[in-house]
């Protein structure tokens, strides 16, 4: 019997290795090639935003990386969102959601008070085998949000085989288990014809990446998202074709508030 148990054994630490190395290629080539391929689809990542402009800046983001991971599989998205960023982004658009390439009625929204709910809530859908993907949207520091609370939800996603994202709005990056750590900033996009607001644009910076060598080599990228691909092209930009910075539709304003006035408004 022993043998045949160890035999067993083995073979199921093999098959939870390669589910844990996994890769999801963002569709960059550039960004890919320093990623190793992408990241991982077993894992825990970070977006940071530093301020109430790049919010939906980082949110896009995650969402396009979760509309990347999702791609070819008919599981939902589960979003949990603390109350307080509906007042300083604006509320989740399904517009914009589709225009991600996310179906608004496979995405499951939770909103929540504060920080440890939205992340109890993420930890139990990181969890659940049926759902593809989990995105939590943290507002300022968020005490909550520890090493051990990132280690759970990094050990969740391991577990499930999907990955964990993590938006922070007004936080400074601090130590955590993600495999990659991302700054996003919202960039300015190429115009279209008529000067229509060209495609959702975003300048990147690497910040972490497991086992990589973010800080040693180039980790600054400007990449727009193609609706029409579902994924990341790499952008070199012509200052004469540039429109004003645009991000993902994913979230709108709030009613009422002007957009130089979410702009020039910082978190502290």
């Amino acid at each position: 019997m022993t043998q045949p148990l160890a035999s067993l054994r083995k073979s199921l630490a093999c098959a939870y290795s390669a589910a844990a190395a996994e890769t999801v290629a963002l569709g960059a080539s550039a960004l890919d090639l320093r990623l190793g391929g992408g990241i991982l689809r077993a894992a825990l990542h970070e977006a940071y935003a530093e301020t109430a402009a790049d919010a939906p800046a980082a949110t896009g983001f995650a969402l396009a990386l979760a509309r990347r991971a999702l791609a070819g599989a008919e599981k939902p998205l589960l979003w949990a969102r603390q109350e307080a960023l509906t007042a300083e982004s604006g509320a989740p658009y399904p517009p914009g959601l589709a225009d991600i390439g996310l179906d608004p009625a496979a995405v499951a929204f939770i909103r929540v008070r504060d920080a440890k709910e939205a992340l109890q809530a993420g930890a139990e859908a990181g969890r659940c085998a049926t759902v593809g993907a989990t995105l939590i949207e943290l507002f300022g520091e968020a005490r909550a949000y520890d090493l051990t609370a990132s280690r759970r939800l990094a050990l969740a996603a391991a577990a499930a085989g999907a990955p964990i994202f993590i938006s922070r709005v007004g936080a400074s990056p601090a130590p955590s288990a993600a495999a990659s750590r991302w700054l996003v900033r919202a960039a300015p996009s190429r115009a279209l014809a008529a000067n229509a607001p060209g495609l959702a644009a975003f300048t990147v910076f690497l910040l972490r990446q497991r086992g990589g060598a973010a800080g040693h080599e180039q980790h600054e990228w400007r990449v727009e998202w193609n609706r029409d691909r579902g994924a990341f092209e790499d952008r070199t930009f012509d200052a004469s074709s540039l429109s004003g910075p645009v991000a993902s539709l994913s979230v709108g304003g709030t009613p009422g508030e002007s957009a130089p006035q979410r702009a020039g408004r910082k978190f502290g």
